[in-house]
């Protein structure tokens, strides 16, 4: 009697990889002596398309880890890729930043600081230029940049919203 072999699904989800970006440190003084927090960015994604940023606040490192891996899960997003690369040019701003994405060539890579490139990469894009101008803080490079993936629209999407079919 032979075994039937396993089939996998069709689809199956890729397991969700997360980064942190960076630990920010406070302290509060208190009678004696000082008292410290911390804070954690995080980032989470597939490789695939989705992508999620988190923070997290606790007395020690790992549970801030851990609380911005589960915000991360939480406010997940998906991003519209052409093959290895963003399907054009766009402008991603929050606060005083603003970063402009380019789409690039195949074999290009990721041309981007290490906040951005975070980003980026968990979302799956490979090839890619980006330019920051204004404030580089951690924080708000990576919601300037997944606000600027946000706004990515593929040629599907477009030709859906206007209702005409784009050669």
């Amino acid at each position: 009697m032979a075994a039937e072999p396993v089939r996998k699904p069709e689809h199956e989800e890729k397991p969700l990889e997360d980064t942190v970006v960076k630990i920010y440190r406070c302290s509060k003084v208190v009678k004696g002596g000082r008292r410290f927090s911390f804070a954690a960015l995080v980032v989470v994604g597939d490789r695939a398309g989705n992508v999620g940023i988190g923070y997290g606040k606790a007395n020690e490192v790992p549970l801030a880890v851990e609380k911005g891996m589960k915000d991360a899960k939480k406010s997940m997003h998906g991003v519209p890729l052409l093959e290895r690369t963003i399907p054009h040019q766009v402008i991603g701003r929050f606060g005083a930043t603003k970063i402009v994405l380019v789409p690039a060539s195949p074999g290009t890579g990721v041309i981007a600081g290490s906040s951005a490139r975070a980003v980026l990469e968990y979302a799956g894009v490979h090839d890619v230029l980006t330019k920051v101008y204004g404030s580089t803080a951690a924080k708000n490079v990576v919601k300037a940049t997944l606000n600027g993936l946000l706004k990515l629209r593929n040629k599907e999407t477009i030709e859906a919203l206007r209702g005409v079919a784009i050669s």
